[in-house]
């Protein structure tokens, strides 16, 4: 989701909660609206990651046609996702960034009262998320192997209380929260080797499993990246 937006969180993260840095954006009805459109989440994610651009180089990357990338591109400008960049922008080029780093979705009336953008919102969330995956897949073998392998891919089935996933995300966030978050500040006094890494996190309740295992019961192996 190319990149996708930064952090799309779920209902259990406050607003003013101290991951939620000064330039991001708190979703309303009228951004998730605007944002309920896949190559809009994926222009907004491409500002943030490479920086200023304009149409024609971000429908490149895309594979779309300018038109279209100009075209959604105001829309988000309308919605205050993005701005143009006079210092860089002239007569012929219209320049683009991004007004926030990261975007919040956190707020379950809000989902209820527009569900059909907030699925289409998250739905192209998803879809980024699988994208960006498959890039870094099928770049995997030319990665210095330093980086190979830290590459990881795991679910574990855990059975939970709501109230258990709730803590379980917000122990994940307190943990992530620690890491270096990649910005232009930090970016430029990072250490020497240090590279932007995506951390996807996803808890997925699967109510359709069986309360009791099928499974014969008996001693089980444990091992790495399980899959369930």
């Amino acid at each position: 989701m190319a990149d996708a937006v930064e952090r799309p969180d779920g209902p259990n993260v406050e607003p003013d909660g101290p991951n939620v840095e000064e330039d991001s954006v708190v979703l309303d009805a009228k951004g998730l609206r605007a944002l309920a459109h896949p190559v809009r989440v994926q222009l907004v994610g491409l500002l943030r990651k490479y920086g200023p651009s304009t149409a024609t180089r971000l429908a490149e990357r895309l594979g779309v046609n300018s038109g279209t990338a100009s075209y959604h591109l105001r829309q988000l400008g309308a919605a205050g996702f993005v701005e143009e960049d006079t210092e860089r922008g002239n007569a012929r080029e219209r320049w683009w960034r991004s007004v926030h780093r990261t975007t919040w979705f956190n707020d379950p009336e809000l989902a209820e009262r527009e569900p059909e953008a907030a699925l289409a919102y998250l739905q192209s969330v998803a879809a980024i998320y699988t994208l960006r995956t498959q890039q870094t897949l099928n770049g995997l073998q030319t990665m210095p192997r330093a980086w190979r392998n830290t590459f990881d891919m795991s679910d574990w089935a855990l059975r939970l209380t709501p109230e258990e996933a709730a803590a379980l995300e917000r122990e994940l966030t307190e943990v992530i929260s620690r890491y270096r978050r990649d910005t232009p500040e930090t970016a430029a006094s990072a250490p020497e080797g240090a590279e932007r890494v995506a951390v996807i996190t996803q808890i997925l309740p699967e109510l359709d499993a069986p309360a009791t295992s099928s499974l014969p019961s008996g001693p089980q192996e444990e091992g790495g990246n399980p899959t369930s």
